[in-house]
């Protein structure tokens, strides 16, 4: 009986294409709130903290990059995979820009400091590994 439950539950839900859009919308959408707040509000405290650490603060313009345009090519599945590569990187350069004092520390709650950054990380490169499927605005020609 147990077996038969599992077999019809997978029949039921073996969609990886249905899978691969609902990350794309989840992680592409989440991930421009955070770019329509630098829109708002500007990248010039992420061109501050870059120059506290010597780095150029030009690169702060990579954010409106890794947080609008990489999110919005990921949702529609335009050059999905270079696109969430990107997220990525940017995720990771926000972390160590931002967070890095927090590796060891949990919040009040018990959770790690760091799990929505790392969270955001991994999101994007399981899209990366994944690819877009077949729900997209944007055909790959393999797949037509």
């Amino acid at each position: 009986m147990v077996s038969g439950i599992n077999q019809l539950f997978n029949r039921m839900s073996d969609h990886p294409d249905l899978g691969k859009l609902l990350l794309r919308l989840t992680f592409g959408g989440l991930l421009l709130f955070h770019g329509e707040f630098k829109v708002v509000h500007g990248v010039g405290w992420i061109a501050h903290m870059l120059a506290a650490k010597g780095l150029p603060g030009f690169i702060a313009y990579g954010a409106y990059i890794g947080e609008i345009v990489a999110p919005a090519m990921v949702i529609v599945g335009l050059m999905t995979r270079p696109a969430a590569f990107v997220m990525a990187i940017n995720m990771l350069v926000a972390t160590l820009l931002v967070k890095m004092g927090a590796l060891w520390h949990r919040t009040d709650v018990g959770a790690w400091s760091l799990e929505t950054e790392v969270l955001y990380l991994l999101g994007a490169l399981a899209i990366m590994f994944l690819g877009a499927g077949k729900y997209t605005l944007v055909r790959d020609a393999r797949l037509q």
